[in-house]
């Protein structure tokens, strides 16, 4: 299919890019990579009359790492964080790169965008998972040159919905604190596609103990979930047996959906096998 006509505007800075969204209103969209948004538009999923393209932008395509903690722009690819040297994300940032292995196929990974993957807010995107799980932050701005701090956690506001406003884009996303201790574990019916459900684990270990950790899991909600009731069960000494109690106890706090790809019970199974899984990965580091 084709997508529906519009009207293209290339943007030659931030500032313009701003001016333009709130010029042209609720009917224009970003596009940098277009690996969401292109295929939705040829389904007719999304009909914008105006694309403002930020392609262009190498100002927003970076990996710096300072006091404030890893910065990357928003027109980083994933491809680029994958293939990154270990000094570029700075030592405790692996999970970044591991989890680019899990993004699309490499066509996509080299044309996705960082920025993108968060602005379209998809449940099961490993950048929206990575970014609530790390306790990140993303910098918007506007064609004002204002710009404001947006913690991950109040970013995701249901499916495909940002608090983004109008008129802002994104330009950067920052990990504010390492993580050395962490892993993903995903499943999908092949290699690449959409996850059925993907689990996010970073520990807190103090030598052989646990002294917390954090949880998040997607495709078992409209964005991606905290389970602080897995959470609360990861301390004291590290065992087998505490992790498959972490994963029992996030298949049962979580109420998941039903779909083409798998009940409700199956997501549930595959949380406990992907939790378990990635705490024993996490704690292995």
């Amino acid at each position: 299919m084709k997508p529906a006509s519009f009207v293209y505007h290339r943007a030659h800075d931030v500032v313009g890019a701003g001016r333009l969204l709130a010029e042209l209103g609720d009917e224009a969209k970003l596009i940098a990579g277009g690996q969401s948004l292109v295929p939705m538009m040829n389904f007719r999923l999304a009909r914008p009359r105006h694309l403002v393209d930020i392609g262009g932008l190498r100002e927003l395509s970076y990996l710096r790492v300072d006091e404030s903690g890893l910065h990357i722009g928003a027109l980083t690819t994933h491809h680029e964080v994958e293939t990154a040297a270990e000094t570029a994300p700075g030592s405790g940032f692996e999970l970044l790169r591991a989890a680019m292995g899990w993004v699309g196929h490499l066509p996509i990974r080299t044309r996705g965008t960082v920025g993108g993957s968060l602005a379209h807010g998809d449940a099961t995107a490993e950048w929206c998972l990575l970014a609530v799980v790390l306790d990140a932050y993303v910098v918007a701005a506007k064609g004002d040159g204002t710009r404001r701090k947006i913690a991950a956690h109040e970013l995701f506001l249901g499916f495909f919905s940002t608090s983004l406003e109008p008129g802002e884009l994104i330009v950067e996303i920052v990990f504010p604190r390492a993580a050395p201790h962490a892993a993903i574990a995903e499943f999908a019916l092949r290699r690449g596609d959409f996850a059925i459900v993907a689990a996010l684990v970073t520990l807190e270990l103090d030598g052989e103990r646990l002294r917390g950790a954090r949880i998040v899991l997607g495709g078992v909600s409209e964005m991606p979930q905290r389970v602080p009731a897995a959470e609360a069960v990861l301390v004291g000494e590290v065992t087998s047996e505490l992790f498959a109690t972490c994963a029992d106890a996030a298949a049962s706090a979580i109420d998941p959906p039903s779909d083409a790809n798998g009940s409700a019970d199956y997501r549930r199974e595959l949380t406990r096998t992907l939790v378990a899984q990635a705490c024993k990965e996490a704690a292995s580091r």
